[in-house]
């Protein structure tokens, strides 16, 4: 995690008595990670965290990929995707690998219980929709466009707030979209999502001048922290690739205190500072986190190149060693055919990929971008799920199969306002 904190009571010093106000002792755990070497919290509950009853398989989790032996560019648009399911229960992974996997959730109804991955780290995005994340480190508001960092291990339960009509996906009602939608990346390899090394001090864990976002913009957990009640909690672990039950005769969340560098937070996607250049900057400049094997980046709305004869899109590319993912949040996307809010795309490392024919003689002279999306690459390749596939787009390949336009065409293609003046552009590949 980012940096050291603490919330609610814990003593003076770690592993020594601590009692609660009838004289018993509160139950230490130290939460760590890679094996006592890495980041860890302690954290002081009023019952023992051991004392669990009434275990059970629910279901198995192992996702089922196909098109495995396929490469090709895909375009999937999940803005159709209807709700199911709970915040966990309802998520469908579309994309994935042996260390990561992408999945996109429209919960139709509340969680009624609570929840720890104790397989890998969540990094969740909330596209639509805002609420509280109750967890054993305390309670973390979130809102659209915020991404939430959910370490392994960590027992949690998202409650969605009530969605105003005017905060709805566009043509959702609320039975297709009662309470919002949010993508997930899952580590499957057993590492940490967080911020990229470069950008923190190595001597002192803090971000570094250069970073594109800092301390300050991150949100962690607040009060209320404790709840005290006794009763049966049910509490759903995922392990071994399979989801299971467990009874806690005790509130989950009884933690009076903690302390460490291991928690949950908040950074939202308006609060990434983009880094520009005089010509075009490659896309580790948008980077944000990371885990193993792969990077997640936030193209955010920026000023575009200042070089006199700068081209403001990016240039074709083969970046042979990744797969890249981009979902479209927000913005204007009239320079890349069918792109809408809520599109995925795909494109496999090997193929080179880039501009749409037009989009580079549209851009000359544009000054800023005012879209938002949300990028993965990984370092393996990525495939495609049987829910991929019902909402992909076979002939998103052909559509690069058009000669350039010369600059009289584009005007005729595009309009002369989209292909010359100071309006925003459209620079995603």
């Amino acid at each position: 995690m980012p940096y050291y904190t603490k919330l609610g009571e814990i003593p003076r010093t770690r592993h020594i008595q601590f009692r609660r106000p009838d004289g018993a002792l509160y139950s230490e755990e130290v939460f760590g990670t890679e094996g006592f070497v890495g980041p860890t919290s302690t954290l002081y509950h009023i019952h023992p965290p051991t004392q669990v009853t009434g275990w059970k398989k629910l279901y198995h989790t192992e996702v089922e990929y196909v098109e495995t032996d396929v490469m090709r560019m895909r375009h999937m648009k999940s803005a159709p995707m209807k709700a199911h399911g709970d915040p966990v229960e309802g998520r469908k992974v579309l994309l994935g690998n042996s260390d990561v996997e992408m999945s996109v959730c429209v919960p139709e109804r509340q969680m009624d219980y609570y929840y720890k991955n104790g397989q890998g780290d969540e990094l969740l995005f909330f596209h639509y929709g805002s609420g509280t994340l109750y967890t054993m480190f305390g309670t973390l508001k979130f809102h659209k466009k915020d991404y939430v960092v959910i370490p392994k291990g960590t027992i949690y339960r998202i409650e969605f707030d009530e969605l105003k009509d005017a905060d709805r996906q566009e043509g959702m009602s609320k039975s297709d979209m009662p309470f919002g939608k949010f993508l997930c990346f899952e580590t499957a390899n057993g590492s940490h999502i967080q911020p990229p090394p470069r950008y923190v001090s190595k001597s002192h864990g803090q971000f570094l001048e250069h970073a594109p976002y800092c301390e300050r913009d991150l949100r962690i957990p607040q009060l209320p922290l404790t709840y005290d009640e006794q009763g049966e909690f049910e509490v759903r672990i995922k392990a071994r690739n399979a989801v299971h039950s467990y009874i806690y005769p005790y509130h989950p969340l009884d933690v009076v205190g903690w302390d460490g560098c291991y928690y949950p937070y908040c950074f939202n996607i308006d609060d990434f500072s983009p880094i520009v250049g005089k010509v075009h900057m490659p896309p580790p400049i948008h980077q944000t986190f990371e885990g193993h094997n792969f990077v997640i980046c936030s193209f955010c709305p920026r000023a575009l190149d200042f070089h006199p004869e700068a081209i403001p899109v990016p240039y074709n590319h083969s970046n042979i060693d990744s797969d890249e993912v981009l979902y479209y949040v927000e913005g204007n996307y009239k320079a890349r055919r069918g792109i809408e809010s809520g599109s995925i795309s795909l494109h496999p490392q090997g193929i080179p990929h880039g501009p749409h024919p037009g989009t580079v003689e549209a851009s000359l002279g544009k000054k800023f971008t005012n879209e938002l999306a949300v990028m993965c690459d990984t370092f393996r390749p990525l495939y495609p799920t049987r829910h991929a596939l019902e909402i992909d787009d076979p002939h998103y390949p052909e559509s690069w199969r058009t000669d350039h336009f010369a600059p009289g065409e584009v005007r005729e293609a595009a309009g002369r306002d989209e292909a010359s003046g100071d309006g925003p552009v459209n620079t995603w590949t």
